[in-house]
């Protein structure tokens, strides 16, 4: 594995730091104050390329490779971008346009991933229930085939964007009796009768995305809305789990590195007892601890977007250690960089309290740490 960056990629990654810096971050304190979805960053992060950066570019996207989609995550993350933007964009991006992407017809790639790619609509995917997280196969969604159509009837839960949602990549068994081999994978429109979303929910971190449950209720959506074949939906739930552990983990890796920035420049200014903070054996091993985070995590992230570029399978043990290790650990050093910054680390204007609400997140989301180690030592 070689994973030494290109003098493009390096580039592309300074690009999206300058441009998050200037268009985006001055937003970021406001939105999440306010626990308003930014409509407007959003429409930038497609208008820079971003949110169609791995599409071919006659569907609107950049051609790009998955190290150089991963970097972006990371560079945003860097830039000082808020949790709830970045979460937004790889549940539009990768759990939703994706999975049409990679498993839609060309009809359905031609009308949805355009549309995606520049942020002219959003997506969501919804596959979390009340009684089926972590345990997929025992969701209770339906879906029936009826002539030329499906009804669908269920809810879903915890759902990124599905407040906002133009278009949403549904979960439902074709045949309950078949457990896991019986999901199916479907597109709803905002709009379709018997969908609807709920309110927002309002949550401790990642304030600025929009979180909500989803009701279908009869809800009759064409037969070429459903996604390849009747029984492939949990296969494709599992796909998204590449990107899961890549692409999504990697603002976590970037926020590191915008943490540590902030503090070796705040531990130099900072002065008590005559001397710089900085100076003091306790803040230098919070500074080393952090670090020590971010090239790790960046090592286990990018080994995944490697290995995708190379069309290797998906090794599910690496993955796993990759979330496992991003969700508990990036606990820790937003903790230190909220603390080295003292009662003003403790504000909102300095960014350390937002970062350490939105790093809570990483051991739940996508998959709980215990589980994780569930399949950690399964597989071992």
């Amino acid at each position: 594995m070689d994973f030494a960056f290109t003098k493009e990629q390096l580039m592309f990654k300074k690009e999206v730091i300058n441009f998050a810096k200037k268009e985006i971050v001055p937003r970021v304190q406001e939105h999440d104050l306010k626990k308003q979805f930014d409509f407007e960053s959003f429409r930038k992060l497609g208008e820079f390329g971003i949110l169609g950066l791995h599409f071919p570019e006659e569907l609107g996207g950049s051609d790009a490779d998955v190290i150089t989609t991963v970097m972006a995550g990371e560079a945003l993350g860097e830039a000082g971008v808020d949790g709830g933007l970045t979460l937004a964009y790889g549940a539009h991006t990768f759990l939703c346009a994706d999975t049409i992407f990679s498993h839609g017809t060309d009809e359905q790639r031609k009308k949805y991933i355009p549309k995606l790619a520049s942020g002219e609509w959003i997506g969501c995917m919804g596959l979390t229930e009340p009684d089926a997280g972590s345990d997929v196969a025992s969701l209770k969604a339906t879906a029936e085939k009826k002539g030329d159509k499906y009804i669908l009837n269920g809810s879903k839960i915890f759902i990124t964007n599905g407040p906002i949602a133009d278009v949403s990549v549904i979960y439902a068994k074709t045949d309950p009796e078949k457990h896991h081999a019986g999901i199916s994978a479907f597109i709803v429109e905002k709009g379709t009768k018997g969908f609807k979303s709920g309110p927002n929910l309002i949550k401790m971190g990642v304030c600025t995305s929009q979180t909500s449950e989803l009701f279908l209720d009869n809800c009759e959506i064409p037969a070429e809305n459903l996604l390849g074949k009747e029984g492939e939906g949990f296969n494709m739930s599992m796909q998204t789990v590449e990107w899961d552990r890549s692409a999504l983990l990697a603002p976590f890796v970037g926020a590191s590195t915008f943490m540590l920035k902030r503090c070796a420049d705040y531990a130099k200014k900072r002065e008590q007892f005559g001397r710089p903070i900085g100076k003091f054996q306790a803040i230098k091993h919070k500074l080393a601890d952090i670090r020590i985070f971010g090239e790790a995590a960046r090592s286990l992230v990018y080994r995944i977007a490697y290995c995708k570029d190379q069309g290797r399978p998906l090794n599910h043990l690496e993955a796993a250690v990759a979330k496992l290790f991003v969700g508990d650990w990036s606990m820790a050093p937003a903790n230190d960089a909220m603390v080295l910054h003292g009662g003003y680390g403790y504000c909102h204007e300095y960014d350390m309290e937002r970062i350490m609400r939105d790093s809570r997140l990483a051991p739940i989301g996508g998959g709980t740490s215990d589980i994780q180690k569930m399949i950690i030592s399964k597989l071992m």
